[in-house]
């Protein structure tokens, strides 16, 4: 019998290749009918090549992970990409590829486990949940690129499900805020802060900010130096002129990391973020009666669903000013 099921009902497809059996054990969910397409694909690639056989197997997690680890040499960011997999080594030499779904669910089950917070001493997940899903990300990738090289007769990743994430922050500053803030800074790190306000620009963005990229009337950022590897253009407003002299940054990443710190500790706003400028950005327009799509370009989102995150005070700015007409309505009747 070449086609059987076991206790747990996956099917399992074996066939007899050069004397020795080639065994293939399909993921749960999967029916006869998948099963025979795997005996189908094995019997003809043995009649292709008797003496060269490559047959779509179930090689171990390791082996998909060392695809997407050899893969990330070619990404932007090559070094966290392989960090990123590499997490994933304790768990990958326990489940084949299509165990996917149980290796993803093992993983997650594992990062999601509390822990003393070593400044707090309160507990709180190993890993947070976006971080598992980078993590995820790269096993997804790395079964895509073993089904495309026919290394598996399906992708497994397709089985992987992320882990929520509720990441979504509610500041918003006014101009006043951001003043209070600034003001703490030295004049390179309040170049950055007026200008991620009045930009919109993400911090990894304004330190890409060279003295060509800044023409008579708008900044150009190549598609290299943005996060969605998109050539943008930002105009130039009256407020950002005075600080492009400081452009390009001298400051570093870690010093504006310090200089912000530092800052909104003595303004008393600690729960700020410097991303946190970025969100205001888009909430003092949006206050101002700018649409969302014209947000979405001046942002450089990718999508305007993407800025559909701002949707509510869009909607709360149209409560209030009905409001202000139901008390009119209400105080004539």
């Amino acid at each position: 019998m070449s086609i059987w099921d076991d206790a747990k009902g996956r099917n399992h497809v074996g066939v007899m290749v050069s004397g020795k059996r080639v065994h293939r054990v399909l993921p749960e969910g999967a029916t006869t009918r998948d099963a025979k397409l795997v005996e189908a694909e094995i019997r003809s690639a043995v009649a292709r090549a008797p003496k060269e056989v490559n047959i779509p197997g179930d090689p171990p997690m390791s082996v998909i992970l060392a695809l997407y680890v050899e893969h990330s040499k070619t990404l932007r960011s090559a070094e966290t990409s392989e960090f990123h997999a590499k997490r994933l080594g304790p768990w990958a030499t326990k489940y084949m590829a299509s165990q996917a779904q149980e290796f993803a669910d093992h993983v997650i089950r594992d990062m999601r486990q509390l822990v003393e917070d070593p400044k707090t001493k309160r507990l709180k997940p190993a890993y947070a949940p976006a971080t598992i899903n980078r993590s995820l990300a790269c096993a997804k990738k790395g079964l895509t690129l073993a089904w495309r090289a026919k290394l598996t007769h399906e992708n497994h990743g397709l089985r992987i499900q992320n882990v929520d994430v509720n990441n979504r922050r509610e500041v918003f500053l006014n101009v006043e805020d951001v003043r209070q803030i600034a003001q703490h800074c030295t004049e390179q790190a309040q170049a950055a802060i007026w200008a991620a306000l009045l930009t919109g620009a993400r911090r990894g963005e304004l330190f890409q900010i060279r003295t060509e990229h800044i023409g008579r009337d708008t900044i150009t950022l190549p598609a290299s130096h943005t996060k969605t590897l998109r050539m943008r253009v930002i105009p130039i407003i009256p407020a950002l002129r005075p600080w492009l002299k400081h452009f390009p940054l001298t400051i570093t990443v870690d010093g504006m990391k310090s200089s912000w710190r530092r800052a909104r500790v003595k303004a008393r706003m600690e729960h700020v973020n410097f991303h946190d400028l970025r969100h205001s950005c888009a909430s003092i327009m949006l206050s101002l009666g700018v649409d969302l799509y014209t947000i979405s370009k001046i942002l450089g989102n990718s999508n305007v669903q993407t800025t559909q995150r701002y949707a509510h005070l869009q909607v709360d700015a149209q409560r209030a000013a009905l409001d202000k007409l139901s008390s009119l309505v209400q105080g004539k009747g």
